[in-house]
């Protein structure tokens, strides 16, 4: 008999007065993925806004190519695609105000553009010239994120900062499945929910971590169920639905924007490139398993909805893909230009106020810089030098 066995086993009695804190219910996600395309909520869709999702996917999709092109001629150090997610992409920067703020992990790079930072800044960090190329604060959008899920207590933060001070702000943080086995994605979620802060955490689960499936990552009935467990509801989208991942969000955002505090929302979708140029995808899953996905393609299944009411025809279907073409035209002339990287550039940006040992770094540098140039110049034009 064990030691438990003899003292009887513990069985808590709550006190009669006990009641849960909140109901679970209402915060549980559907079974099934919300769907519009394809369903009789279609036709209820706004046509505009279908037209200006269409527009930023075959957009998106234009320049995930051109992006992938340009790692291959060593014009960035590394890109991880968003293809085949782009209706996640495009939507998250379309459900956001102005004064809203969007959090982005660094396979966000569609939805950064989409929200309006220039294409060429947007891949500074990929090409390994700057920790951010975009000033945050100008588009209210927070520096790229490569270590997982770390952007999203700063996006609950910001939320709960901007909710004391008073201001109309909702935080839409991106993060991967992946980045919900980290300990920031547990932490940011339980905070949340407790200041009840207007954030939304938007995953995008893709079905990989790297090469980890998300069937070795958790046993969760789906992600969205784990929302119920910090006290806010879940939601479950399929992700290749632009139309529905649109509704969704935005739904959140309503919600977060009016004090009901943060949501969980999962969007069902697929990585169909590799996780980046990097990575062999063939060592870890099959072809057949990524030409069903591609039979779910975002921007095919937008196209046929639009076609099926009317709302495009092979006119601005053409004018639609141009514009992608100038786009990326565009960002391949300024990509093939090299930057001009000022050394002293390293420490303008780091402290608000240089600290002495920032100073004496900075002056320290200055001086080799300018006795290189003075050899330089002595080379050139001194005795026995050679005139250049």
């Amino acid at each position: 008999m064990t030691v438990m066995e003899q003292r009887g086993a513990y069985r808590p009695t709550p006190p009669p007065a006990w009641q849960p804190r909140t109901d679970p219910a209402p915060l549980l996600p559907d079974a099934e993925p919300y769907r519009v395309l394809g369903t009789g909520r279609a036709d209820a869709a706004d046509p505009e806004l279908l037209r200006r999702l269409y527009a930023e996917l075959v957009k998106g999709r234009r320049y995930n190519a051109q992006a992938t092109a340009l790692t291959k001629q060593g014009r960035l150090a590394v890109y991880p695609s968003s293809t085949g997610q782009e209706a996640c992409e495009v939507a998250a920067a379309l459900v956001l105000e102005e004064q809203d703020w969007l959090f982005p992990s660094y396979r966000d790079t569609l939805a950064v553009v989409a929200r309006g930072v220039d294409p060429v800044e947007t891949l500074t960090l990929l090409r390994g010239d700057w920790h951010t190329g975009y000033d945050p604060y100008e588009h209210r959008v927070a520096p790229l994120s490569t270590p997982l899920a770390t952007q999203l207590p700063h996006a609950v933060g910001l939320a709960h900062a901007a909710r004391l001070k008073g201001d109309d702000v909702v935080a839409l943080a991106m993060v991967g499945d992946g980045g919900t086995s980290e300990g920031d994605f547990h932490e940011a979620l339980n905070f949340a929910a407790v200041w009840r802060a207007p954030v939304v955490f938007f995953v995008q689960n893709n079905g990989f971590a790297i090469s980890v499936p998300l069937a070795k990552q958790t046993a969760a009935p789906s992600l969205a169920h784990k929302a119920v467990g910090y006290g806010m509801p879940g939601r479950l989208v399929d992700g290749n639905d632009a139309a529905a991942v649109h509704e969704v969000l935005a739904d959140a955002v309503r919600h977060a924007r009016a004090g009901g505090g943060p949501t969980l929302v999962e969007a069902i979708t697929y990585r169909v490139e590799a996780h980046t140029n990097a990575d062999d995808a063939t060592r870890y899953r099959g072809d057949a398993e990524v030409e069903i996905w591609k039979g779910h393609d975002p921007v095919a299944l937008l196209e046929q909805e639009l076609t099926r009411r009317g709302l495009l025809d092979d006119d601005r279907i053409a004018a639609v893909r141009q514009d992608a073409e100038t786009m990326a035209a565009d960002l391949r002339a300024r990509m093939n230009q090299d930057p001009a990287l000022d050394p002293m550039d390293l420490f303008a940006h780091v402290y608000a106020e240089p600290t002495s040992q920032l100073l004496e770094q900075r002056e320290q540098l200055r001086a080799e810089l300018a006795a290189e140039a003075e050899d330089e110049a002595g080379a050139g034009s001194g005795p026995g030098g050679t005139q250049r």
